[in-house]
């Protein structure tokens, strides 16, 4: 059997080819990539900044979240313990609230959402930076179950 060689297109980090593969839907990576080039485009012309690759990479390490809560049951009863999150993951979820937060606007084309959701949350604004907020805002108020966390 050949081992397959990832391929990255020139130009293009490995983090953006995740992130276009979170984009794309039905197999149609090559939509997908065009939506994200377009964004690239819409952000530097927006923020005067040659660099939009920047403006991503600070979006999306501003929607990590450090922790997340998980339910455990014990003994009959369902705990919501809070952990910490591991690094996949925080880009896993990272990508899919920037992209959850840009579908879910109306009225314009997928490539101005998804800059504007990112230009949002690079400045700590937005709904993925809301939904990160939320998440370890529960699981702040959930320190109380944290000792569950070995069961």
């Amino acid at each position: 059997m050949k081992k397959r060689v990832l391929q990255i297109p020139e130009g293009s980090t490995p983090m953006q080819e995740k992130f276009i593969n979170y984009i794309m839907m039905q197999g149609k990576k090559s939509i997908a990539r065009g939506i994200f080039s377009e964004t690239l485009k819409i952000i530097t012309k927006k923020t005067n900044n040659p660099d939009a690759d920047k403006v991503f990479k600070t979006a999306l390490e501003n929607v990590k979240p450090p922790l997340e809560v998980k339910p455990k049951r014990i003994g009959g009863a369902v705990y919501q313990v809070p952990r910490e999150v591991k690094p996949e993951r925080q880009l896993a979820l990272a990508c899919r609230w920037l992209i959850g937060g840009a579908r879910g606007k109306k009225g314009a084309p997928m490539a101005q959402k998804l800059a504007n959701e990112l230009m949002d949350a690079a400045n700590n604004t937005g709904a993925a930076i809301k939904k990160k907020d939320d998440t370890v805002r529960m699981a702040e108020a959930n320190k109380a179950f944290a000792h569950l966390a070995k069961y």
